[in-house]
């Protein structure tokens, strides 16, 4: 870590002032697009701040997983692109990527978004399996957040596509007026902690000078859904409850760009 950074946000943090000119707590400006793609059944972009982020819903029928017969396939995959930021290769998912996908998928998972019983065509034989492919498109910080809401954004945007008399699914046909069986709209909120001081929404500049983050997904109703914790330094039990307070009190101004 780049000690000199590090002092450099320290000292802009100890006057809640940031890089940008926002106080600790405070987002850059979150915006929603839905239905960028004809191709895919649902999609979206979101941009928080420069961050733009985009997320397509591909909807196809699935021999469901063995252990849950009765329940629709879900599976969230997640590719950084070069061109979003110089640090990130082409080929296979690194680090970054594959966390960006896990724990986007653990918010939607564990808050039970979907109601996967309704994706069920015949039991133990076919279902509906859901698949949200995220792509970043420009990366100036705090892609985790951008990620989840772009995933959420492209879920509630999506349509089921018509089955033929086979039971096959027709993507040649226009899609069907019917939405996905979202129950919960979960939202990831990213709360940084650097010394003694908490913040959101951070700049690349500043994700550098992190010493540890902790994601935390909230439902509507405020319900702690999901948590990754991130950085090198330990949480105390008393960090850990005022970080989720800090998500808890921040994630409806994400969700009202919805």
């Amino acid at each position: 870590m780049n000690q000199e950074l590090k002092q450099h946000v320290l000292k802009a943090l100890s006057k809640n002032v940031r890089y940008d000119g926002r106080k600790c707590l405070e987002y850059r400006q979150v915006s929603v697009e839905y239905g960028i793609s004809e191709s895919a059944e649902g999609s979206a972009r979101v941009k928080i701040g420069g961050t733009e982020v985009i997320a397509g819903v591909k909807v196809e029928t699935a021999t469901p997983y063995p252990d849950t017969p009765n329940q629709g396939n879900l599976m969230v995959n997640a590719e950084l692109l070069p061109l979003s930021n110089p640090k990130f290769e082409t080929g296979p998912p690194g680090e970054q990527a594959t966390e960006v996908a896990r724990v986007a998928d653990r918010a939607i998972r564990e808050s039970k978004a979907i109601d996967v019983h309704k994706l069920v065509l015949k039991p133990g034989e076919r279902v509906w399996a859901i698949n949200i492919d995220i792509c970043s498109i420009n990366d100036e910080g705090n892609l985790q957040d951008a990620a989840t809401l772009a995933a959420l954004a492209a879920l509630k945007d999506a349509r089921f596509p018509k089955l033929t008399e086979h039971g096959e699914v027709d993507y040649d046909s226009e899609k069907t007026n019917e939405k996905l069986p979202l129950a919960r709209e979960p939202v990831e909120v990213t709360v940084i902690k650097v010394g003694e001081h908490y913040f959101v929404d951070a700049l690349s500049d500043e994700e550098k000078a992190i010493e540890a983050r902790l994601t935390v997904g909230v439902t509507e109703k405020g319900t702690v859904c999901a948590m990754q914790k991130g950085g090198d330094a330990p949480l105390s039990v008393d960090e850990i409850d005022k970080m989720i307070e800090i998500a808890q009190k921040l994630a409806p101004t994400l969700r009202k760009a919805l």
